[in-house]
């Protein structure tokens, strides 16, 4: 009766859901393309047998990165199918495998579109990353015989409050999984308490992804364009923090001080120029691929797939997403390429990684923007403790890998 209900509510829905992918495309054209795909009618599907792995957008597709590596050599003869729900998400899977892969939007959360997309596609296995967890989707995979698996996952405890105001839909939901692999045992206990059955401790696979001989190559040209100025990096900031950085920076200017701006999603790169202009700063962009000059303030990082070269060109890196509450973007991989680590109050999303970064050393908590550049001024003044705050980082890194081989694990258990 839940889901019933549930997809009633999808239905009145639907016209919502088509003016959403419109206004979507009024900042990201993408979101106009292969709508089709959206209500499951696909392209002929490759003839090998198929693995599907469902990464609703970027974080989630850049963390199955080193699953996948190990997908490949386990089973060679497979075709693995991912599947996004954001045009930035199927963007990130071109950049990192290229035609090694398939890739679609899945269809939204109707009976007959994920049915037509199962019969479409007959995947041997279904595997979910995180947290996106579709009722009509886990139901008709059960129904078909195909084993689903949630892997990496976590809950916050804000999210699981939001699951837990629909009991009934969510134990159903759950029991539909095979294998859970938590990414800790505080997300194991929320999942459980909700209904889940099967939860295993897997790690986060975010621990696994090493950060390619390329991207740091690109980082040492970076730096060498940079000159010897004191860099600081604001790391996929979010819409509203790239203001409050520049307010507080120009109250506290730091001398000589080169700050780096990548904002987290792409559409916003323009948007971010104009507020650097605005706010009175020397600004640069990284497309236009010059050397950087020497009274340039802002640089606007506004390129894909290069978060490793910036990290590792950078003195000291802010995890965006963490000044204002959306509860952080990663700072595993800062942590990895033995960068300073600054963080702000909203950390829910990476709440276990931020706590043991903070406890060993390899990150600092700030509660606001003033404070935000007044560590960075602080950090950026003490080389010995940016050393060791680098050192601590890529310790911390290396300690938690392991997940991947884990959740791989669980998938061959699986597919027997």
């Amino acid at each position: 009766m839940a889901r019933t209900i549930y997809t009633l509510l999808l239905l009145l829905l639907l016209p919502w859901a088509l003016l959403h992918l419109l206004w979507r495309a009024l900042r990201q054209p993408d979101y106009l393309r292969h709508w089709g795909e959206r209500f499951g009618f696909y392209e002929p599907r490759p003839a090998a047998p198929i693995i599907w792995l469902h990464a609703v957008s970027v974080g989630e597709t850049r963390a199955a990165q080193p699953l996948v590596t190990l997908l490949r050599q386990r089973y060679p003869d497979h075709r693995i199918l991912f599947t996004h729900m954001t045009p930035t998400g199927r963007q990130t899977s071109e950049t990192l495998f290229g035609d090694t892969v398939e890739r679609i939007y899945l269809p939204y959360d109707y009976p007959w579109a994920v049915r037509r997309f199962l019969q479409h596609y007959r995947p041997e296995i279904g595997i979910i990353m995180e947290t996106e967890i579709w009722p009509n989707l886990v139901a008709a995979s059960d129904k078909a015989g195909i084993p689903m698996l949630l892997v990496n996952a976590r809950l916050s405890e804000r999210s699981a409050r939001r699951y837990a105001c629909y009991p009934a839909l969510t134990r159903e939901a759950l029991s539909y999984l095979n294998t859970i692999g938590a990414q800790s045992e505080a997300d194991a206990s929320r999942l459980v308490r909700l209904g889940a059955k099967n939860v295993t401790i897997a790690g986060n696979m975010k621990f696994d992804i090493v950060a390619p001989a390329t991207q740091l190559e690109l980082g040492s040209i970076l730096r060498s364009r940079f000159g010897k100025r004191p860099v600081l990096l604001a790391a996929s900031t979010r819409d509203g923090e790239e203001s409050l950085i520049l307010d507080a920076l120009r109250g506290q200017p730091i001398p000589g001080l080169l700050l780096v701006i990548v904002p987290r999603h792409p559409q916003r790169f323009n948007e971010v120029a104009i507020l650097v202009q605005t706010c009175g700063f020397k600004l640069q962009r990284r497309s236009e691929g010059n050397g950087v000059m020497p009274d340039t303030e802002i640089l606007l990082g506004d390129s894909m797939g290069e978060m490793f070269a910036y990290y590792s060109s950078c003195d000291a890196a802010f995890i965006g997403g963490s000044l204002l509450d959306h509860g952080s973007q990663n700072l595993i991989e800062a942590c990895a390429v033995g960068v300073p680590v600054l963080v702000g109050p909203s950390t829910y999303n990476f709440a276990e990684a931020a706590s043991q970064a903070i406890a060993c050393g390899a990150a600092q908590q700030v509660g606001n923007a003033a404070e935000l550049i007044a560590a960075a001024a602080a950090l950026l003044a003490d080389e010995d403790r940016r050393k060791s705050m680098g050192e601590a980082g890529s310790t911390f890194a290396k300690r938690h890998r392991g997940a991947s081989e884990r959740t791989l694990t669980m998938i061959t258990q699986a597919m027997r």
